[in-house]
């Protein structure tokens, strides 16, 4: 078996931040995945709905490898990307840094790889991939899919290889750590208002403040929005709660990212955003157990008390948000 030494295969919750965490301990540096995940400016919010889905999605989070850009650009990593069409040239991308000693991450659909219990299509999905035989490549991926795991070289290559909603062609990646490395905590305050200004200023009605409340109008009518409620109404729930969020749709990652700076930073500001998201969080989380109880009984009044706390939600956000835009004042 070939696999890259001193691997801290550490799964955590969410799958990004994770394999990012794999990468940068072995550069020797350890974040923890809040601060991974608020360094990025990771947080957003998206209601997606279109012709083509069987179901409405709710998203909290910014675009697949948006968050590793992000990080990258602002702790000065070098970032190495590759995407080809040929299978035969994507694995060549995988072994090269393997074989020189370095994981490397990956973007694939979890569908294909042979330990994930929840057989879904997410092309969004991201592990970082230390090692390999003659049959399986070695993974690490978040604590609810086990940490460090292994699947099939062909199932690996199925993952890769899909194309739809989220997934890009055989993406691969690399992380260097570089010399002028800055402190992460001077770049605390640029990763929030980067984050904040988003949030704040959504191009279109179905992002960030603007996006929570169009939810909280749409999400009364699911139960006329689907065939089997009883199924597409928890899932949508689950996938709030504990399909690699972290909880609250991103929102307790969030939360303690922002409880880390204001022990690093003292700012009236910040102390207001994290006490802010710390209701946020728990209000998301109502959401989501009232989202699942209007499925499992039908009963159309669980969705109104959502929407109204969704409501609440965009109000929220919104104030939390622009107290945290004030940090670069």
């Amino acid at each position: 078996m070939t696999t890259a030494r001193d691997i801290d295969a550490r799964g955590t919750q969410h799958c990004e931040t994770t394999a990012l965490g794999v990468l940068l301990r072995h550069q020797g540096l350890d974040l923890s995945e809040p601060m991974l995940f608020g360094l990025g400016s990771g947080l957003s919010f998206i209601y997606w709905d279109s012709k083509n889905m069987d179901f409405p999605f709710l998203g909290g989070r910014v675009k697949p490898f948006d968050l590793t850009r992000n990080l990258a650009a602002r702790l000065k990593l070098e970032l190495l990307v590759q995407e080809t069409a040929s299978p035969r040239k994507a694995w060549e991308n995988v072994v090269a840094p393997i074989d020189a000693g370095h994981p490397v991450g990956l973007q694939l659909d979890s569908y294909y790889l042979d330990y994930f219990g929840s057989k879904v299509h997410f092309g969004g999905h991201f592990v970082a991939m230390y090692g390999y035989d003659d049959h399986d490549a070695h993974l690490v991926d978040t604590d609810q899919q086990g940490g460090a795991v292994s699947t099939s070289l062909a199932g690996l290559a199925q993952a890769r290889a899909a194309r739809g909603p989220m997934t890009a062609k055989h993406r691969s990646f690399t992380l260097t750590v570089t010399r002028n490395l800055p402190d992460p905590q001077s770049r605390i305050i640029p990763a929030i208002t980067a984050c904040a200004d988003a949030f704040l200023n959504p191009p279109i009605a179905n992002l960030g403040h603007r996006g929570i409340d169009k939810a909280a109008k749409l999400v009364r009518t699911w139960l006329q929005r689907t065939d089997d409620p009883r199924r597409d109404l928890p899932q949508a729930a689950l996938l709030m709660e504990k399909a690699g969020t972290g909880g609250a749709l991103f929102r307790n990652l969030y939360r303690d990212f922002l409880a880390e700076c204001v022990e690093l930073l003292d700012s009236g500001h910040l102390r207001t955003g994290h006490g802010l998201y710390c209701e946020a969080a728990g209000l998301w989380t109502a959401v989501a157990a009232l989202i699942t109880k209007a499925g499992e009984s039908g009963d159309p009044q669980c969705l109104v008390q959502a929407g109204a706390i969704l409501s609440d939600l965009s109000r929220i956000e919104h104030e939390a948000m622009r107290a945290l835009s004030c940090l670069k004042e």
